[in-house]
């Protein structure tokens, strides 16, 4: 045990963790040169597409005769519940640090995950080579951040592999081993869990206590479920079977599994013989910000969108999703996304690795509305807001927002969070011209676009990152959107009165551009309550019926007229409106 190293690297977005990973595999000879490839461990097509990485991947490397745990984290806040399960796997870290980048919001987040876990850290200052390179003013930076020597800090450059052994080093002589002992009865924490076709669910885990050997009966402690191990082994670039494991290893399980809900992330694997005294204190649970409802386009697919999502969601623990129903989609599921990025990449995955064609409703947080009587209930859809009668008020959930940013884009990004409802809590210079602002927003104002518009406005140099900061009374009221007259309860949404006018009539003009024209005219109203906010009417499409009269008189052109009149009319009270999948989300993107 003595010769284990277990780590994860964990860095901002975009500052070349999976880089620096494929070097160390590199140098290691974990991966053969003609397996080589960039961000190699990411292994979904939609990581390598969008240069990010979405998924933890661990892989075990040898290294001087020791055994090294690697763990690559993924860097979006989004995916920061990754990051949670990978750092209660290991001992060390490695913090990454772009040099031309410096300290970003997320570095900050993700070292305090870190530290609040005991891990040890190991600065590393990345893209030395690189001639926006500022590695004086950055290690600075890293020393207020930690209080760290200025010799702790390596620098290296992952694209050339400069300096990458000088971090394998470090990871040896400064991260302790792991601590366990290989005879206690058998304690293992399950961190990941992946869907394979032909073999099951294969959990992957970290072997806290004792010893499993291949064949060995174990149980699921959460679920009290009992399973014969048919092969363990290590995470190498592909998994490589073994006939047994000790503890501080990292691992994996297949058990003939078939069912998703048996595996849980943070479940105790232990003996059935020799059963542990407690199961491990897994991770924090996560906890969904945005929730949207997703639905089948064909109400056939059903019950396949539900398997799908149980297999999507071995794999990424962070989803959660209830059923619901709605009036205009039919049944579907209430799904809880740790943040817009999230939402979007969960689509994309079910329509690339399941083949499910789905519509998203808007995104929205979860509310406490309290009535009148004295109850609370919690709603996550404004279709499920209680009647406007018996509201006493609504509160809606606050987050505390740290953005650092360079002193030349204070303006607008201060207008940016003001505009959002947000409150000023301090600012303060880290160092040279670069500025930590600290907001108090409402997470609904900040669940659609902000980010988005954080990054254009700072042209991309301003970084974000959140955490929840508890519930506030505010002043809310449900928009609706009428289709002739008909609410279309999918593109409800729960706004602040003083936004709601300007929105309503926006949404109109949006949806007015998006509805195809039918045989008559169709009336689009927001509305609040009984109030009707703003109108718009997509014309109708109709034939000239007037086109073989000529001159003559005028009562025949009135009585085909009046024909047609009667027919639209007819027509209007049989027809429907179907509403497009871009309009669900051009609500999105209003601005």
């Amino acid at each position: 045990m003595k010769n284990i190293r277990n780590f994860c690297i964990i860095a901002h977005i975009d500052h070349g963790k999976s880089t620096l990973a494929d070097r160390m595999l590199e140098m290691t000879g974990t991966v053969a040169v003609k397996d080589m490839e960039n961000q190699v461990l990411d292994d979904m097509d939609l990581e390598k597409e969008r240069g990010i990485t979405i998924k933890s991947h661990a892989i075990q490397m040898d290294y001087k005769g020791y055994t090294l745990n690697l763990i690559d984290t993924p860097g979006h806040v989004d995916f920061s519940y990754e990051v949670s399960r990978s750092i209660a796997a290991c001992e060390g870290a490695l913090l990454v640090v772009d040099a031309s980048q410096g300290v970003q919001a997320q570095t900050i987040s993700n070292l305090y995950m870190a530290l609040e876990n005991d891990l040890e850290i190991i600065p590393v200052m990345n893209k030395c080579d690189m001639d926006s390179a500022m590695p004086d003013m950055v290690e600075d930076e890293i020393i207020d951040l930690l209080g760290c020597k200025r010799e702790e800090i390596l620098r290296c450059s992952a694209k050339t592999g400069e300096g990458v052994e000088a971090i394998l080093d470090a990871i040896v002589e400064r991260i302790p081993a792991p601590e366990g002992d290989k005879d206690a009865p058998l304690q293992c924490l399950v961190f990941d869990s992946v869907f394979n076709p032909f073999r099951g669910i294969i959990a992957y885990f970290k072997v806290v206590n004792g010893t499993m050997h291949t064949g060995d009966r174990v149980r699921f402690v959460q679920t009290g479920k009992e399973y014969d191990a048919d092969e363990i082994g290590v995470l190498k670039l592909q998994m490589k079977p073994t006939a047994s494991i000790s503890a501080g290893d990292v691992g994996y399980i297949i058990s003939g599994i078939k069912t998703s809900s048996e595996v849980k992330v943070g479940d105790t694997i232990t003996h059935v013989a020799r059963p542990c005294e407690q199961a491990i204190d897994g991770f924090q649970e996560a906890k969904p910000m945005v929730f949207a409802g997703v639905y089948p386009i064909e109400a056939e697919d059903y019950e396949d969108l539900r398997s799908s999502l149980e297999k999507l969601q071995l794999n990424d623990a962070s989803l959660t999703f209830t059923p619901e129903s709605s009036v205009a989609l039919g049944f579907g599921f209430r799904c809880g996304f740790l943040g817009l990025l999230h939402m979007e990449i969960v689509q994309e995955r079910l329509d690339r690795e399941f083949d499910m064609d789905v519509i998203t409703t808007v995104p929205n947080v979860s509310y406490k509305v309290f009535t009148k009587d004295g109850g609370l209930k919690e709603v996550h859809n404004p279709a499920g807001m209680p009647d406007l009668t018996e509201i006493d008020h609504i509160e809606e959930p606050y987050i505390r927002a740290s953005i650092i940013t360079t002193s030349n884009f204070i303006g607008p990004i201060m207008t940016l969070c003001l505009d959002k409802r947000g409150e000023l809590v301090k600012q303060e210079y880290i160092s040279g011209n670069r500025m930590e602002l600290l907001f108090d927003m409402p997470l609904g104002e900040i669940v659609i676009d902000f980010y988005d518009k954080l990054k254009s406005i700072s042209k991309g140099y301003a970084s974000f990152d959140w955490h929840m900061n508890g519930f506030r009374p505010s002043n809310l009221v449900k928009l609706d959107i009428l289709l002739n007259g008909e609410q279309v309860d999918a593109l409800s949404t729960l706004t602040h009165r003083d936004n709601a006018v300007d929105f309503g009539r926006r949404m109109c003009e949006k949806l007015k551009e998006l509805l195809p024209r039918q045989q008559f005219d169709i009336a689009i109203q927001a509305a609040i309550g009984a109030k009707i906010i703003a109108r718009e009417t997509v014309k109708q499409v109709r034939k000239d019926v007037l086109a073989k009269c000529y001159g003559g008189d005028v009562s025949r052109k009135r009585k085909l007229l009046e024909k047609q009149k009667r027919g639209k009319k007819r027509m209007k009270q049989i027809g429907n409106v179907e509403v497009p999948q871009k309009a669900f989300l051009a609500v999105l993107k209003l601005d």
